[in-house]
């Protein structure tokens, strides 16, 4: 069977099945590390692993070239090995090297310094920006009364959760049930 432009109707379904891929998977694997790193300051294991696999699924799926392959896993195994002394020295956590080595392996050489780049600026603005606010005292707004409250502001949890602010005992209350 043929479909538009005199293409066969599978390839177009599998042209957008890749399409989705590549436009979906990288984006939100990323979306979910940078936010599981800003409030639990971890990125798990299986981050790495589904960026590697979506990769290897990527590359099968578009025929990559064992030129193009390998020169993404070399970029890969560079930013590893230059990361990899990072770690050892304490400067960034294991989590941290590993999703730099497998996002240079999606990015190959041709963007490997433009990623670095925006990586390391926004990165550095962003410590600096923690460090900035975890120093200052949180607003006296946050301090009110609020034991009659039953639900609380995503922004009020976040900014306590980024300061490590713990609140004060409140004395127990007794609710009209109970």
């Amino acid at each position: 069977m043929r479909a538009r432009c005199g293409r066969p109707e599978g390839l177009i379904d599998r042209i957008m099945l890749i399409k989705a891929i590549e436009l979906t998977l990288f984006p939100a694997v990323m979306a979910f590390a940078a936010t599981s790193d800003l409030f639990t300051m971890t990125i798990a294991n299986r981050v790495s692993i589904i960026l590697v696999a979506g990769f290897g699924l990527l590359a099968a799926l578009t025929g990559m070239g064992a030129s193009d392959l390998l020169s993404h896993a070399g970029a890969g195994a560079v930013v590893l090995a230059v990361v990899f002394v990072f770690f050892a020295c304490g400067w960034i956590g294991g989590g941290d090297a590993k999703l730099s080595a497998t996002t240079a392996l999606w990015f190959g050489f041709a963007h490997l310094v433009d990623y670095l780049f925006y990586a390391s600026v926004f990165g550095g603005a962003l410590t600096l920006a923690i460090i900035y606010f975890r120093g200052m005292p949180l607003p006296q707004v946050l301090f009110v009364d609020c034991r009659g409250l039953s639900d609380c502001t995503a922004a009020i949890a976040a900014s306590l959760t980024a300061s490590r602010w713990r609140p004060p005992r409140w004395p127990s209350t007794r609710t009209p049930n109970g």
